[in-house]
């Protein structure tokens, strides 16, 4: 907490009094952190007692300058631990601006306590306009396709359920959002009789599911026999003792492995069965790999049918088998279609996939009686990072990727946020924190927030946490750094300038060479300069220090060098990144590209 952000006067032996003391004092019952928030009058109460009940203390607040942030910084938060924190919206016009980073977080998988407030819901209680524009029958709709439950408590015993069984909810595999809508009459109405605050032991998650034995020695048999098996890695836990469980898994069936830079750290990346760099989209040497393949194992791929239709026009003709282990299909619903294609699976597996390695492997060091299949042989193409022929005149975007791998040596550096071109063969992946995923739902603007979120969550921790971010998405949440800076929350924020929004002028290329019309103009209405943005001096507007635009990639070097020593010192730090536009790796485009 900041010094100057302590409460004077505060009772420690006060009990709750009010509506809103029983949803603060649940928060801290449930060992909520923090609480990130944009004030609003909805929830006036809530704040009330957060500060002059809790003493802004188990939970600590975190104010944020626009609610995009105060979902984005939890969203960090719970990828860098796998825990959820708490975001505090406004009324339906503060969770209006939020239901992006909800939708991010969804699809991302990720815990996260969302309240809201409204009302009061008793009209003769609202105030002449205000209240009224800000009273919704029912809140929840705004998101209630993409939260995995929501409730709007009538009662303070109604306020303790909903904050247990939020709770619940939102750690449970498949983990996602959970929303709860006070109701500012509650919030502000006197308790009638005391209300009992119980401990949360009792309401905890139930265990995730495992596979029948009779599923796992299938599989094993499976891997036993597959001659080139093919392991695709997808949402994974953080617990270093899952990661061990996923290599051994490889060596001792001698699969070659695949992941996706849209998920977190799974696997070690320059190992030698790492077939290829992480990838958005297949490139040519995963889509060799996936050819070759007898036997695909997919754990928790998020889009395995869209993975088989990168390098196969008729996926169900494969003459691989296919295993999906997966709990993701209990979250499905018909309004997004975040489920993606349904692929064709010879054995559908309905366990977490990490518990379902953990079966596995006994089953399949049995099957071949502990001898490891794989005899040391390296299938891992990555070469030793390089920098761009003119890298002394000029920046490429892997040129960033390169520098950082060159500045990182020894130190832990947790990648909170990669931008959408990163090449992944030049930084590698070593342990479960190496690397947080992309954003999930594909939202501008969350890459801030989630860098600041797991700066937050890892601030203690020994590791600096470095967000590689598009000046598109940059601009979008800006005014998050300013939490950063008046937290004292570290972190490295470098911004991959290319001055445009480039994926789409690829998408106006595509177009115009469909409809046989001039690709030279695919710049106009998507380039970010005349003027150019001066990111630095944003940043440097929210307290933040910074520097830049930088154009070489020497003056990188010594930029990235600067920006970890600030870290190191507990202080936020930005470097605007000038780079030539262009992706190391190219997105998928509609059409011909």
């Amino acid at each position: 907490m900041k010094a100057d952000e302590k409460p004077a006067r505060i009772d420690p032996t006060a009990g709750p009094r009010w509506g809103s003391d029983v949803a603060a004092a649940m928060l801290r019952r449930t060992g909520i952190k923090y609480v990130a928030l944009n004030p609003g009058a909805s929830y006036r109460g809530f704040h009330d007692s957060l500060v002059n009940f809790l003493g802004n203390e188990e939970p600590t607040m975190l104010l944020c300058l626009h609610e995009d942030h105060v979902i984005s910084i939890p969203h960090g938060y719970a990828k860098a631990t796998g825990e959820p924190m708490a975001a505090v919206v406004h009324s339906n016009v503060g969770l209006m601006h939020g239901l992006m980073g909800i939708f991010n977080a969804w699809c991302d998988r990720m815990p996260m306590l969302v309240i809201g407030a409204t009302g009061p819901v008793e009209p003769q209680k609202r105030r002449p306009w205000i209240d009224w524009i800000h009273t919704a029958k029912d809140q929840g709709a705004l998101l209630r396709a993409y939260t995995k439950w929501d409730d709007e408590p009538r009662s303070p015993e109604g306020i303790v359920e909903a904050f247990l069984r939020a709770f619940q909810a939102t750690r449970s595999e498949p983990k996602a959002p959970v929303y709860i809508c006070l109701d500012a009459g509650l919030q502000e109405k006197a308790l009638e009789r005391p209300i009992a605050i119980p401990s949360p032991e009792r309401y905890s998650p139930a265990a995730t599911p495992h596979a029948p034995q009779e599923v796992v020695a299938r599989v094993a048999d499976l891997l036993a026999t597959a001659d080139n098996p093919l392991l695709l890695v997808g949402r994974s836990s953080l617990r270093q003792e899952d990661w061990d469980r996923r290599v051994a898994l490889a060596e001792l069936s001698g699969a070659s492995v695949l992941t996706s830079i849209k998920e977190r750290a799974c696997f070690p990346t320059d190992h030698p069965l790492s077939a290829a760099a992480p990838f958005f989209w297949v490139g040519p040497r995963g889509k060799e790999v996936a050819r070759e393949a007898d036997l695909i194992v997919s754990l928790d791929w998020p889009d395995l049918n869209g993975f088989l239709q990168q390098f196969t026009d008729n996926p169900d003709a494969l003459a691989a088998r296919i295993v999906h282990v997966s709990l993701d299909s209990q979250l499905h619903n018909g309004w997004s279609m975040d489920y993606f294609g349904l692929p064709p699976v010879d054995v559908p597996v309905a366990a977490g996939a990490d518990v379902f390695v953990a079966q596995l492997l006994p089953e399949l060091q049995s099957r071949l009686s502990g001898r490891r299949r794989w005899q040391g042989e390296t299938r891992n193409p990555a070469k030793e990072p390089a920098y761009s022929d003119d890298s002394a005149n000029s920046i490429a975007p892997r040129d960033v990727e390169a520098a950082l791998a060159k500045a990182r040596g020894d130190l832990q550096v947790t990648l909170a946020h990669v931008t959408i071109g990163w090449a992944g063969d030049a930084y590698h992946f070593r342990e479960p924190l190496d690397f947080l995923g992309h954003d999930g739902g594909a939202g501008l603007a969350a890459g801030p927030g989630i860098t600041i979120g797991a700066a937050l969550a890892l601030k203690d921790s020994g590791r600096i946490v470095v967000g590689i971010l598009g000046d598109g998405d940059f601009m979008q949440g800006a005014t998050a750094l300013w939490t950063a800076a008046r937290y004292g929350i570290p972190a490295l924020f470098v911004v991959s300038n290319n001055r445009s929004n480039f994926n789409d002028e690829l998408h106006q290329e595509a177009v115009a060479r469909v409809r046989n019309r001039p690709v030279e103009n695919r710049w106009i209405g998507q380039r970010i300069d005349g003027p150019a943005l001066d990111h630095a001096g944003l940043a440097r507007a929210q307290g933040v220090d910074a520097e830049g635009p930088v154009t070489t990639v020497p003056e990188l070097e010594a930029a990235i060098a600067r920006g970890l020593a600030h870290v190191r010192h507990g202080r936020p730090y930005l470097i605007d990144a000038l780079v030539k536009p262009g992706y190391a790796n190219p997105p998928l485009s509609r059409g011909k590209s």
